[in-house]
């Protein structure tokens, strides 16, 4: 299927200046305002026209038509699609959703469980979001069923913690625990049983006693427990995502302003610090597994941004960041042929794209909506 794509870029006249540091990093983009929702929908439709495999009922791999099958990016464009249904509420998305449930597990050895926790963490937020939106009892179903089988990663290897991999139990990732905190303090939220509760506090607490930069909100990726050694070569923006949406989640169901503290501290490290020093714009990380981790951030970093309790001058600052970052993304690193993202925000791609990349990319382009929506962005 092929769809139009959105470029509704209206020129205006731009009055006034601005000045100071985060004014300056959000430009008036040389006289053009970008009607955001028309990007994101261009954006989404294009993850759909270049990804979507009709037969296998998932989402490719590339863009080049590589149908090789990849399970943890399924979350991600699930999310998209939930992000452009939430957004739109144009039901042709809702076919997407529901093929989605019939594909991935067909294509992942008739199941939604996997050899990796953190997989199966991502999967079962984006279920318990498509269950929200279509009250469709398979989806929530699916994230008990997955959730039950993620608490077995828990063990005292490194006194605690979920596992990356089901056959590496001494490894004890960010990636692992970060969202499965963010998963059990939602379904407590949601469904009131208390165990989740402890789940969700418990996980967290231990990511935050061992993987987290208490001085300057770092978030470290994993600790071997054979060794005792903490990674700490290696910060990547999505493991800071899902540290501060645990840390936000937490807040909420506590009301302790530490969460929220935590949270804005390892988004202020990641503001600092994964940026490209020439644009300030997020890091690049390449394609493959990397290619996600940007997007990822945006998702949580948004719901920062939404939050009520947040400090509106770091609101103000948040929002300056986010805009920078989705003007340089639409006008600078998007192949507008066919709506295809680069690995780095700043630049187009080359060739073909790879499903993180583009999820990404699509992450950004429906947070910026969203905020719009919300009327942040005014």
């Amino acid at each position: 299927m092929m769809f139009r794509y959105f470029f509704s870029i209206v020129i205006v006249l731009t009055i006034g200046s601005c000045s100071g540091s985060d004014d300056q990093i959000s430009s008036d983009n040389n006289g053009y305002e970008i009607d955001w929702n028309a990007a994101a929908d261009s954006s989404s439709l294009s993850l759909i026209d270049n990804f979507w495999n009709g037969s296998g009922k998932y989402f490719n791999y590339g863009s080049d038509g590589n149908k090789d099958f990849h399970y943890w990016p399924q979350a991600h464009a699930l999310d998209v699609m939930m992000d452009a249904y939430i957004r739109t509420e144009k039901n042709s998305y809702l076919s997407f959703i529901s093929q989605w449930y019939d594909g991935v597990p067909a294509m992942n050895g008739s199941t939604f469980l996997n050899v990796f926790y953190d997989d199966m963490e991502w999967n079962a937020l984006a279920m318990l979001r498509a269950y929200n939106a279509t009250d469709d009892e398979k989806f929530k179903s699916a994230v008990d069923l997955v959730w039950n089988d993620i608490k077995t990663g828990w063990n005292s290897n490194a006194n605690g913690g979920i596992a990356w991999k089901k056959d590496q139990l001494y490894s004890k990732n960010a990636c692992s625990n970060g969202p499965a905190s963010i998963l059990a303090a939602r379904l407590y939220r949601q469904f009131g049983n208390v165990d989740d509760k402890e789940w969700a506090l418990k996980i967290y607490a231990w990511e935050k006693e061992y993987l987290f930069n208490l001085a300057n909100g770092a978030v470290y990726d994993n600790i071997n427990s054979n060794t005792g050694k903490i990674q700490t070569d290696w910060i990547f923006s999505y493991n800071q995502g899902t540290f501060l949406g645990s840390a936000l989640e937490l807040y909420d169901i506590t009301g302790e302003k530490s969460y929220l503290n935590d949270a804005i501290k390892a988004a202020d490290y990641t503001l600092n610090n994964l940026v490209n020093s020439n644009n300030q714009v997020l890091k690049d990380n390449g394609s493959g597994d990397g290619g996600l981790f940007n997007g990822i951030f945006i998702r949580y970093f948004t719901q920062l941004i939404l939050h009520e309790d947040l400090p509106e001058a770091t609101r103000k600052r948040y929002i300056i960041f986010m805009k920078h970052n989705a003007e340089t993304l639409w006008t600078e690193g998007v192949k507008k042929q066919n709506v295809l993202f680069g690995t780095f925000w700043g630049n187009p791609p080359s060739g073909a794209t790879d499903l993180t990349v583009q999820s990404s990319g699509c992450m950004l382009m429906e947070a910026i909506a969203l905020l719009e929506n919300e009327g942040l962005l005014n």
